[in-house]
């Protein structure tokens, strides 16, 4: 009886392959559900990966992939001027030698060696660790500029790597904020309006953009015109 049955069925779908397809139904003929299949298991997939890195996220193993995009220096580290983050940044891509925006620990090593402040193995691990805060191991910029934040608010320790890093550094802050630490910068910030400030100093960086350009099209009217004396 199964037989049959069984016979019945592989007769039933051979006239179905052999058949023309039907018009009301586009031309698509019935495969049994095998082209939905691909697509299922791509979307489950998707979900999968999905559900995994939310897991990875909440559990503190993973950090935000939109993390990097929402950083912004001067928003978020309002307690110093333009120029000295610019200086921070310059001194951060000084010595990241691999070009990759992070400063690992051989890079470290170098850095503090230049600075003559030589650290040991365990000292370097350890100053990576007080502000890595995605625990990979190095610094991205936004680790950088912690360190100057917690020197000028006092929190480092006096003879640790990270104080030597901020007093050697030739950054303004790191020489101004280690002497007067916290007050310093609790006077600063109440004494100016930082978006003011912020605003000030965008526009001195135009006006000094304009001065250039006008100096160079003075220097190029200049030229023409002793060109033309020439000719």
């Amino acid at each position: 009886m199964a037989e049959n049955e069984l016979a019945q069925k592989l007769n039933r779908r051979l006239v179905l392959e052999d058949a023309d397809p039907p018009e009301e139904c586009g031309g698509v003929q019935d495969t049994g559900g095998e082209e939905d299949k691909p697509a299922t298991a791509s979307a489950d997939s998707e979900l999968s990966a999905k559900l995994n890195r939310r897991n990875d996220i909440n559990a503190g193993s993973a950090v935000p992939t939109n993390r990097a995009n929402i950083f912004n220096p001067y928003t978020e580290f309002k307690e110093f001027s333009r120029k000295q983050i610019k200086d921070m940044e310059s001194m951060f891509k000084q010595y990241d030698t691999g070009r990759d925006n992070f400063i690992d620990l051989m890079e470290l090593k170098l850095m503090m060696e230049k600075l003559g402040a030589p650290q040991t193995h365990i000292g370097l691990k350890n100053m990576i660790k007080e502000v890595d805060e995605d625990l990979d191991n190095k610094l991205n910029f936004r680790e950088f500029l912690l360190i100057f934040r917690k020197a000028a608010a006092g929190e480092l320790e006096e003879d640790s790597g990270l104080m030597s890093l901020a007093k050697l550094s030739e950054i303004d802050v790191s020489t101004e904020g280690v002497k007067g630490a916290k007050h310093f910068f609790e006077a600063k910030v109440q004494a100016l309006n930082s978006s003011s400030k912020f605003e000030a100093e965008i526009r001195a960086e135009q006006d000094e953009r304009k001065r250039l350009e006008e100096e160079k099209k003075n220097r190029r009217a200049a030229f023409k015109e002793l060109k033309s004396a020439f000719n």
